[in-house]
């Protein structure tokens, strides 16, 4: 009796940093996202601002659906949705 429970403690610690461990990774994959979000939510407020003094009548706005581009695409999303944009004005 006593091997069987001293190889389920270890069963329980082995889960346990298992479980830590893949926690860990997807907490850095949120953070990612969730820094990618922020830094693309003020390059796109400053390149509103600059687009608009430069008199090109182009702007993005801060919706979920380019919040959530910009997070898992990061810098190309950003791209994306520029070039939308500006192909729409052709």
């Amino acid at each position: 009796m006593e091997q069987e429970s001293v190889f389920l403690i270890m069963i329980g610690i082995c889960a346990l940093v298992l479980m830590i461990g893949l926690l860990k990774r997807k907490a850095a994959i949120v953070l990612n996202i969730i820094v990618r979000i922020i830094v693309g939510s003020v390059g796109i407020i400053f390149l509103n601002d600059f687009l608009q003094k430069q008199g090109i009548p182009v702007s993005a706005g801060l919706n979920p659906l380019n919040l959530l581009t910009i997070g898992s695409l990061g810098t190309s999303g950003f791209a994306l949705i520029y070039a939308i944009l500006f192909y729409s004005l052709l």
